[in-house]
């Protein structure tokens, strides 16, 4: 199909003047291009129905950026978006007026600040703000806070618990918030569970809050010290960091809107937990997990470091067990209550209660004395 002379030649123009970027507005028949001096914007006239006339368009377009006029290549879509397209290709990329094109140069490792501005030209969106600001070049640069700004007035129209949790996590761990924005998200998070497992993802031991710290044996403040690991896990948590950790946990399981705030839960949890079990997942029901974990936390346990603290401080054995029930939690608890993916809300919790109580029994037991 032949575009109109006045369309062909108005964008061979655009193209001869070398621009940073191109959006292509299909519902208004519109192609804008980015350039040092501003936009140019050119309103097509098609001569038949739009989509043939588009696809025309991009044909054109491809043809002077890529010497090919099949558009942005449909093989390509997959691996691209994976990052692995030439650094040297991402300002092509955002010449296509694809919105698959923008897609992939975000992803890439090998965005810069300055093709960061004019990827968020061309298709200001917040997953591709989430891309952007898991790649620390564009955190540091200019585009880092207005990608933060804007993730933040987009958080109320966010309806996917796991995009809220990506989104509080990210704009946290950037750095970019003052205490002052910090606690007004911190205060935001009251009611919403998924705010606050973002904030324990990005802030595990930096959470607003002021619990009170719990006193630890003297025996196990010299081992932990000493560098060991079970006691450094039992200072954490007796910290009023750990203690403000425990509390949002508990306030999270209290509550959870979807499996996926639980599932994600399930991991920062055992992520934190990490040094009493550092094989992992341990794939197992509720009432496994729970036997394995009493009979880790003796003297006798075969984790040298567990064997060596209770035996100075046998007191601390239901702490140590909670300790490794926490650290073991994953989806497997999660598969024995036989869950439709679908299941939300008070049928879910009802569902997860014989899973649920027994851990807010071990955060209470890891809480104030």
């Amino acid at each position: 199909m032949e575009l109109s002379k006045e369309d062909s030649f108005r964008l061979n123009v655009l193209l001869a003047n070398r621009p940073q970027a191109i959006r292509i507005d299909e519902a208004k028949l519109i192609v804008h291009g980015l350039s040092p001096q501003g936009e140019a914007t050119i309103r097509l006239n098609p001569s038949t129905r739009p989509e043939p006339y588009l696809r025309a368009v991009k044909e054109l377009i491809s043809g002077h950026v890529l010497g090919s006029p099949g558009g942005y290549p449909i093989y390509l879509r997959r691996w691209t978006r994976m990052g692995q397209m030439r650094d040297e290709s991402l300002e092509q990329l955002l010449l296509l007026g694809e919105p698959e094109a923008v897609v992939a140069a975000v992803c890439s490792p090998g965005l810069t600040d300055e093709l960061a501005r004019r990827a968020w030209w061309a298709m200001e969106d917040a997953e591709n703000a989430r891309r952007m600001l898991g790649n620390p070049a564009i955190v540091s640069g200019t585009m880092g806070p207005i990608l933060v700004d804007y993730l933040i007035d987009y958080l109320p129209f966010e309806t996917e618990n796991d995009k809220i949790m990506e989104s509080i996590r990210l704009v946290l761990q950037t750095g970019l918030l003052d205490a002052e924005r910090r606690d007004e998200l911190w205060k935001k998070s009251a009611r919403k569970q998924a705010y606050l497992v973002g904030f324990l993802q990005a802030l595990p031991d930096d959470l607003p809050g002021t619990a009170s710290p719990r006193a630890l044996p003297e025996p196990i403040a010299t081992l932990a010290q000493e560098g060991q690991r079970c006691a450094r896990l039992l200072r954490r948590l007796y910290a009023p960091a750990g203690q403000t950790f425990l509390a949002t946990v508990g306030t999270v399981l209290a509550k959870p809107p979807s499996q996926d705030v639980v599932t994600t839960t399930f991991d920062l949890l055992r992520d934190y937990f990490a040094a009493v079990r550092p094989d992992g997942d341990p794939n197992l029901s509720i009432t496994d997990l729970l036997a394995e974990a009493e009979a880790f936390a003796t003297a006798e346990s075969p984790a040298p470091d567990v064997a060596q603290l209770l035996r100075l401080s046998p007191s601390l054995a239901p702490e140590v067990a909670a300790m490794r029930v926490l650290s073991g939690v994953g989806y497997g608890l999660i598969r024995t209550q036989m869950l439709d993916p679908s299941v939300l809300g008070s049928l879910m919790r009802r569902k997860l209660t014989p899973v649920i109580d027994p851990l807010q029994n071990c955060l209470r037991r890891l809480g104030p004395a």
